[in-house]
């Protein structure tokens, strides 16, 4: 029996209802041992533990600082929920940046049995249109900068509402909104009925593997497509992230700067594990680097989220300097080089790699930092933390399957480090499936795996490390070059800043890889000499060194901070006028 199938019966022993047998001496048949798992309680739960503690500070669209206690936080939420039940709204949509009313709602849309469906801001409306009408979303709820990209779904649903929240620090007159009323309505509601608070409202699934929320994709190449997120699936993530970030402090709290989107993958379910330990929201509009630097400097910032994009130009910025205490965060959407490690390790910016999906709710795998790597070369030590690592803690073990296999043929790589293989998953953390697509939900649980589409290699001591999405692998002359170890390497050098690489057609070698680089401020450096440079200077095999390199201003990126290489492709077409958003 494989170490796998020895975790899956493990599994099975605590998922089943043990049988009765006849003469049994427990008699007694009760599931009075088994709560359903939901994150929305939470809230409620942290306000009835430390109701003065501060929830959410912000920086308001008035430019007003906000500062909102676990007590109002979990009031407005139970106003918000009052106010969508009364009303029957089931799904409910989210048009919004990070601001408190987000993440209110997100507690809010829960308690009342209702659905939420948050949409990327950066789609195009068009997108934004079909998202919301695939959902079958009754009801909006609109940040005021983003209600106009509404107008084409408007047209064609004008009989859904949509609730405008202002982002500013009043909750009643005139600077409040019509958010904060139905917020108000809610809450008179409550006083009028009994006063039952969160005791009438449902912090406690009915059914655990019920939908919570639909996370839809970006939709680069097709329609976006709405992930399933369970109840019990966001609760065990949350739980996840937890220990696996360590969020949770024996004194003080974590404070949490929200640089990834809540949008995504419903914040990696971040909005929920910082809730469960009390921990401070810092809510930003927008990614805005002096002023990230100014609360990593003032503020009580413990940890934050973001891709290497983020970090890089984090670390570039002018305001950086070494912190006085650790910061933690957590690296993903794309895989981080070794050198961008090495740089916000001497920022005192502490990387917690992990790696996931939209499908699995965010992080599902994490490199685990062993203590025996302050022991080897620091170069080493910082490719060995750059690889996507081991399951997490509320998962099952990551697997590498050979490719080119029959569906239900699942074979592991061998663990040399070499062979190449697609990363698949299993168990409590992976997505129901999508809203309304049983074909792309068959193809995703193909095998009886979560099939993610990223191929990557697994070392002796299993751990896993991304090598490229099976599309960008770039064929040259039979040699596989991938994309990101070339983007890594390149990276390297001194006066770049980001690195994109992709595919070109070669007459001789079928396909060469071409670099789209952007340059740190003040450096100036041209194409032939990257070339040179990656020929003669750098450690880059022959094969790999870019038959073109391009220098442009900026990198097209998702509103993750992953590279769009769909558009880089068109680029390297001389397609630069490509609109592609995501």
């Amino acid at each position: 029996m494989s170490p796998l199938d020895r975790l899956q019966s493990i599994a099975s022993h605590f998922t089943s209802v043990p049988k009765i047998q006849e003469g049994d001496s427990h008699e007694y048949h009760h599931r009075n041992n088994i709560h359903t798992l939901s994150p929305t309680a939470f809230l409620y739960r942290a306000a009835c533990i430390e109701p003065d503690a501060t929830a959410i500070y912000h920086v308001t669209a008035n430019n007003k600082i906000l500062r909102r206690s676990y007590l109002e936080t979990a009031d407005r939420a139970r106003g918000l929920a009052y106010f969508l039940r009364s009303h029957g709204y089931k799904r409910v949509g989210i048009l919004s940046t990070n601001t408190p009313a987000f993440l209110e709602s997100i507690f809010g849309i829960a308690a009342a049995g209702a659905i939420n469906v948050a949409v990327n801001y950066r789609l195009k409306t068009d997108d934004i249109s079909y998202v919301f009408q695939h959902s079958d979303v009754d009801l909006i709820i609109a940040d005021f900068e983003f209600a106009p990209l509404l107008e084409k779904f408007s047209k064609e649903r004008p009989n859904i509402p949509i609730i405008v929240d202002n982002d500013t620090d009043t909750t009643e007159g005139e600077l409040s909104g019509p958010f904060d009323d139905a917020v108000l309505e809610g809450l008179k509601l409550d006083a009028s009925t009994g006063g039952k608070g969160w005791a009438d409202l449902e912090t406690q699934a009915k059914n655990e593997e019920d939908v919570i929320a639909l996370a839809y994709t970006s939709g680069t190449t097709a329609r976006p497509k709405g992930v399933e997120y369970t109840h019990r699936g966001c609760y065990l993530a949350a739980m996840g992230n937890i220990i696996e970030s360590g969020l949770n402090y024996h004194e003080g709290r974590c404070g949490y700067l929200w640089t990834l989107p809540m949008f995504h993958a419903q914040g990696w379910t971040f909005p929920w594990s910082v809730t469960a330990v009390r921990g401070t929201h810092y809510c930003l509009r927008k990614i805005d680097y002096p002023e990230m630097w100014r609360l990593l400097k003032k503020e009580n910032i413990t940890h934050f989220n973001a891709a290497p994009t983020v970090n890089t130009l984090l670390c570039a910025a002018k305001e950086a300097e070494r912190l006085e205490k650790p910061v933690r965060v957590t690296v993903a959407a794309s895989p981080p080089s070794a050198w961008l490690f090495e740089q916000m390790m001497d920022l005192n910016l502490v990387p917690v790699h992990v790696y996931g999906l939209t499908e699995t709710y965010g992080p599902i795998t994490k490199g685990y930092h062993m203590p025996e790597w302050e022991n080897i070369d620091v170069k080493e030590k910082y490719a060995r933390m750059a690889r996507q690592g081991h399951g997490s803690v509320t998962s099952l073990p990551a697997r590498v399957i050979k490719t080119e296999q029959p569906d239900d043929v699942l074979i592991d790589v061998q663990r040399d480090g070499k062979e190449i293989g697609e990363i698949v998953f299993q168990g409590n953390i992976c997505a129901k499936g999508y809203y309304k697509d049983a074909e792309a939900t068959r193809k995703l649980w193909a095998g009886g795996v979560s099939r993610s589409g990223d191929l990557a290699v697994m070392h002796p001591d299993g751990a896993i490390q991304i090598l490229d999405r099976a599309k960008d692998i770039i064929i040259s002359g039979g040699e596989n070059i991938s994309s990101v170890a070339l983007e890594s390497m390149l990276s390297t050098h001194p006066s770049i800043l980001e690195v994109g690489v992709v595919a070109i057609a070669d007459s001789h070698w079928g396909e060469r890889p071409k670099a789209f680089i952007t340059v740190k401020d003040g450096e100036k450096v041209t194409a032939e000499e990257i070339i040179d440079w990656a020929k003669h200077k750098s450690d880059i095999s022959k094969f790999m060194v870019p038959r073109e390199v391009e220098v442009v201003g900026e990198l097209p990126k998702t509103s993750t901070g992953k590279l769009k290489k769909n558009v880089l492709r068109e680029w390297a077409k001389g397609k630069k006028d490509d609109t592609t958003t995501a």
